[in-house]
């Protein structure tokens, strides 16, 4: 907490009771880090809270509750990271702003993106998702329809987390389709515009 300019560089946080906490601080930098196998009701791999100024690139959160959770961040850029089989990729609540996620690869996570409102004020351009089903019809490696990685489940889980005994249900299937052709609780806006065909080899 308040410390400025810190630059966490080739660790490996794994298997801790909550994960890595980052809090009041400007000027971080992550590269080439593992945040792995942080499991529990209040496990992250990453907290980000009032943090500005940051850069995160090429590191791997495999295996976390949530992969990162961010309250209050601004100006900060993930680029080149790898998320693997987390509960959530990604937690950005509604208090960010400037977050730019591009070129990471998102794969086999329960929940690609979490969030707590409807204002988005963050961009994600050119990631890798897994569970896109979208088409690319000129051929350019991007994807010709955007993907919206908060899903409605996510939302209803995020409002009331009992809901997650019906995970999986044939019902919360039907949900999350019929809003990926019709958005209307999700945020219309916290969208991949190009996202990408094939994972990069990170």
């Amino acid at each position: 907490m308040f410390s400025n300019d810190d630059a966490y560089i080739s660790n490996v946080f794994k298997n801790n009771g909550a994960g890595v906490a980052v809090m009041f601080s400007k000027g971080l930098k992550m590269i080439r880090n593992y945040f792995e196998e942080n499991w529990g009701d209040g496990a992250y791999g990453l907290l980000l809270k009032e943090i500005n100024d940051g850069y995160i690139h090429n590191n791997y959160f495999v295996r976390n509750t949530a992969g990162i959770f961010m309250e209050g961040a601004n100006r900060i850029h993930l680029e080149k990271n790898v998320f693997e089989s987390n509960g959530w990729a990604m937690k950005i609540q509604a208090s960010c702003m400037d977050v730019y996620v591009f070129n990471n690869n998102f794969r086999n996570n329960t929940f690609d993106v979490g969030t707590n409102g409807s204002l988005v004020l963050n961009t994600f351009s050119k990631n890798f998702w897994d569970k896109y089903d979208g088409y690319d019809l000129n051929r350019d490696k991007l994807g010709d329809i955007p993907y919206r990685p908060v899903s409605l489940y996510a939302m209803i889980i995020e409002q009331n987390p009992p809901a997650m005994i019906l995970f999986r249900s044939l019902m919360t299937a039907l949900l999350d389709k019929t809003e990926r052709i019709l958005p209307s609780l999700t945020p219309e806006n916290l969208q991949d515009k190009q996202p990408l065909m094939k994972p990069l080899p990170l």
